[in-house]
């Protein structure tokens, strides 16, 4: 490793760093625009001029790699006058729209231009106008402020894979559009927000909102998929006003997908902000006291065994918990969290995690998709694999529909015939995961979201172990949900119990009249018109589909509401925040569920969330320890069986309105026209 001195200070540094990098590692600070550490070296802003020994002038600190023995000199007169006349060259051009301008407050060309600029200017021309661009519905664009750093265009090529944006002309006629001026093509196109350096891309659904010293920010998790990204929600008063992504190497790195960060309208929209009754027919409003004594009667009038329960996917573990206590005291063993008909197996833990962790995807060499389409359902889970493909030596293969990925797939077949002939080894594919050194298997809900899914899940472990997917040091088998709340509630056992009845056979009791009492703990995604004569209990946050059919609604928080517990894909254990009350009367899930609970005369043993923690972890030891990764035991899951021919079907054909909030969603309703309309323009559904 070699030595440089910086600033009078030797350290020594990683073969193959640059001299920014060496910087850094001494503790000095060098301002850039251009530079990101995810993205490949640019060197066109000059802002991170620095002094070499015997170099004859400034040097690009970003691009130049170290060598032994450097001297690097970042406080001398030459570099001082060498970044004010950068700074001075980037202002000419730039506007004076500080006052109006959305990244007022958090732009580092005001910040550096503070530090390191003039406190004057020589420029005396007028100033170049760049019309604005049409990026969609999300990114508002100011591209008269664009200093031409280029990191929006290396994002949407390097890291989203969907290389929509790019650069026209040269020198002080170049400017960054879009292709055929369309929207940008990618679900995870908002962070280009995050990476512009000034104010060229802003968020359009919160232009000209608020401004950063005015919003309180709380450190949550994210529920609009299963990944449980680590997000900051930003909010003034009672209302979200933005989602920003935070740093989690071993989750989402710094990314988040459009969904995590634009869907937050839906949080004012169709909200349930107050308890509803039917009578005659309709709902009615009213009191907390008359719908929990209306919903006291009829569960303590009804037998356990024509109770049941139905968990939603965006349910918290400890809400699940509660409800799983309260009606396991009044009998009912029909309970059931997965809402899509999903046949997991929660015996075996290995069975329904990602258990090689979403960092894991870098250090495989050969994937197969089971009947899943990252692109939609986990676009970070996705990006991971573009970056693990972009390293090269890697190998991607698909089972199940045409996949348009951000990277080449090979497509092996369409559904369980390919599997069954995979998994008995009369697939050349086979041979190609069997000598992996890392081989690894994702299997989606596509796959497992169907009557035969127990023996599609069988399959994908029986080619398992014939590949040897599973070793020493390395568990390659991944399930990937699409539900925050799937692996939670199959942690802690929200399953049918002895005798229950899964969510398929809760249904067609309810038609039957085996089951006269239906709680939907924010359950939206079910059959409502299967629910037949049933007495149904709907509580959540949104007036979506299972509110439409209840007898009695119960209005809760959404997940920016309250404190709650996820278990992301991985079996990762994360705690989002409350960054906002709920809404009106509306009240957290499990403290509804515990003052029920006293009504009916079953009172829960806790009064508070820290005791109700205790108690869950106490009996499901998963959830003691946050943020970590457990290897699950490897062992039988799964039922041999016949599978059926038909082929395997994406679970998710609208990224953007998957969930009650989404789908409340102005700006997702936006994003899934434009999707639509380009997929008519080209036959695609990218």
């Amino acid at each position: 490793m070699p030595k440089v001195t910086v600033d009078g200070t030797e350290v020594e540094i990683q073969a193959g760093s640059t001299v920014l990098q060496a910087c850094e590692v001494a503790g000095v600070e060098i301002p850039r625009f251009c530079y990101h550490e995810r993205l490949s070296i640019a060197g066109n802003c000059r802002m991170c001029l620095v002094e070499v020994e015997k170099s004859p002038k400034p040097v690009a600190s970003c691009a130049m790699p170290v060598n032994e023995g450097m001297v690097i000199k970042t406080d001398t007169p030459m570099v001082h006058k060498a970044r004010k006349g950068v700074m001075e060259m980037l202002l000419i051009n730039h506007p004076l729209d500080c006052p109006i301008c959305d990244q007022g407050g958090e732009c580092d060309l005001q910040d550096q231009a503070l530090g390191y600029g003039f406190d004057k200017s020589r420029y005396e021309e007028n100033k170049r106008a760049v019309k604005d661009k049409d990026f969609g519905p999300l990114i508002e664009t100011h591209m008269t402020r664009c200093i031409h750093c280029t990191r929006c265009i290396r994002f949407s090529t390097e890291v989203a894979g969907v290389p929509d944006i790019g650069a026209i002309g040269r020198g002080e006629h170049m400017e960054i559009t879009t292709y055929l001026d369309a929207a940008v093509g990618s679900e995870m196109s908002g962070n280009v927000i995050d990476l512009c350096p000034v104010g060229a891309l802003t968020s359009k659904p919160y232009a000209f909102v608020a401004r950063p010293w005015e919003l309180k920010k709380t450190e949550s998790i994210d529920v609009m998929d299963a990944v449980g990204s680590n997000i900051r929600i930003d909010a003034r008063g009672p209302e979200v006003l933005r989602v920003l992504p935070r740093l989690n190497e071993d989750v989402n790195e710094e990314w988040i997908s459009d969904k995590t960060r634009f869907a937050y309208d839906g949080l004012k929209r169709q909200r349930l902000d107050r308890p509803y009754l039917r009578e005659n027919g309709k709902l009615r409003e009213a009191s907390w006291d008359e719908v929990f004594l209306a919903v006291s009667a009829k569960l303590k009038s009804t037998a356990g065994d024509k109770i049941a329960a139905i968990a939603g996917d965006l349910v918290d573990a400890e809400s699940m918990y509660a409800l799983k206590e309260l009606l396991g005291s009044l009998g009912a063993k029909s309970l059931d969290c997965r809402q899509d008909g999903a046949k997991l197996d929660a015996t075996s833990r290995a069975s329904y995690i990602f258990n090689s962790g979403i960092a894991g995807i870098e250090q495989a060499d050969v994937v197969l998709l089971i009947g899943s389409n990252p692109r939609f359902e986990a676009p970070i889970v996705n990006a991971r694999l573009r970056k693990r493909y972009l390293m090269g030596g890697f190998k991607i293969a698909s089972v199940g529909p045409a996949l348009d990925l951000s990277f080449p797939v090979e497509s092996l077949g369409a559904g369980p015939q390919t599997l069954g002939d995979l998994a008995a080894g009369k697939h050349g594919f086979a041979e190609t995961l069997k000598a992996a050194k890392n081989p690894m298997i994702i299997v989606g809900q596509g796959a497992l979201a169907r009557a035969d899914g127990a023996a599609v899940l069988a399959a994908a472990r029986k080619l398992a172990d014939a590949a040897g997917v599973v070793k020493d040091g390395w568990n390659g088998f991944n399930v990937l949900h699409t539900a925050a709340a799937r692996v939670g509630g199959l942690d802690l056992g929200f399953v049918p119990g002895q005798g229950g009845k899964d969510v398929a056979g809760i249904l067609e009791g309810a038609q039957s009249g085996a089951i006269e009492v239906v709680y939907l703990l924010g359950a939206d995604e079910i059959d409502n018109s299967k629910l037949g004569k049933a007495f149904v209990i709907y509580q959540g946050h949104h007036g979506d589909a299972g509110a439409h059919r209840a007898d009695v609604i119960l209005p809760g928080a959404a997940y920016t509401e309250k404190d709650g517990t996820y278990v992301n894909t991985e079996g990762r254990v994360q705690r989002a925040k409350r960054a906002a009350f709920p809404l009106g009367e509306a009240r957290e899930d499990w403290k509804i569920i515990r003052a029920l609970s006293q009504v009916i005369g079953k009172t829960l043993p806790f009064d508070t969330i820290q005791q109700l923690r205790a108690k869950l972890a106490a009996a499901h030891p998963t959830f003691a320890t946050l943020d970590a990764l457990a290897p699950a035991a490897w062992g039988a899951f799964g039922q041999e069986g016949a599978m059926d021919g038909a082929a395997f079907r994406a679970p998710i054909t609208n990224f953007y309105m998957t969930d009650p909030i989404s789908r409340s969603s102005v700006t997702m309703a936006k994003c899934a026209e434009v999707q639509s309309s380009r997929a008519k323009d080209t036959g695609t559904h990218g």
